[in-house]
């Protein structure tokens, strides 16, 4: 009896299609970077993968304080502007809570939504993937703003996961 297999064409797997580009970026990087520089190029790929306004990568304590934060798509005047990086609360905390992912196509909507710091950027659609280290959410991977306007999908969020998941493997290696 002869089996039968499915291909998705590679160019349409998202998963593919985001692990495909970390490799092809973490070979511009040194044999072993700091944590940082990887953090830094997953934010960055985060964004020009969903190809949104803005992606953001935050590292959180046990205490779930941000403790480091990466940001992709802010100007640097802008990165300036903000008093301390976001601390994950309203409804990215959700995400740290339960450790799965949040979406929101409005997030002023969200229930525990209280609004921006002075000096955040507006955002309206919102993507986040906890990061999980030595079995704990230990940060959040996030999109918001589709150029398109679109709201985030599956495909958006599948795009996300592999990311994700390498970046939970830099914090528990490199971070704590």
């Amino acid at each position: 009896m002869r089996s039968l297999r499915f291909r998705m064409p590679v160019g349409r797997d998202p998963e593919a299609r985001a692990l495909r580009a970390l490799a092809r970026e973490l070979r511009r990087l040194p044999p072993r970077p700091a944590p940082d520089a990887s953090l830094d190029l997953v934010a960055e790929l985060a964004r020009e993968l969903t190809r949104s306004r803005y992606g953001a990568l935050a590292v959180t304590d046990a205490g779930e304080r941000t403790i480091g934060f990466f940001a992709a798509g802010l100007p640097p005047d802008a990165l300036r502007r903000l008093r301390a990086p976001p601390q994950g609360h309203g409804s990215l905390n959700s995400l740290r809570a339960d450790g799965r992912a949040v979406r929101f196509d409005d997030v002023s909507e969200h229930a525990r939504s209280f609004g921006f710091p002075p000096g955040h950027p507006a955002m309206r659609a919102l993507l986040g993937l906890p990061l999980w280290a030595g079995g704990a959410v230990r940060g959040a991977l996030y999109v918001t703003d589709r150029e398109d306007g679109r709201p985030f999908d599956d495909d958006d969020e599948r795009l996300l996961r592999p990311l994700a998941h390498h970046a939970g493997r830099v914090i528990e290696r490199d971070w704590y």
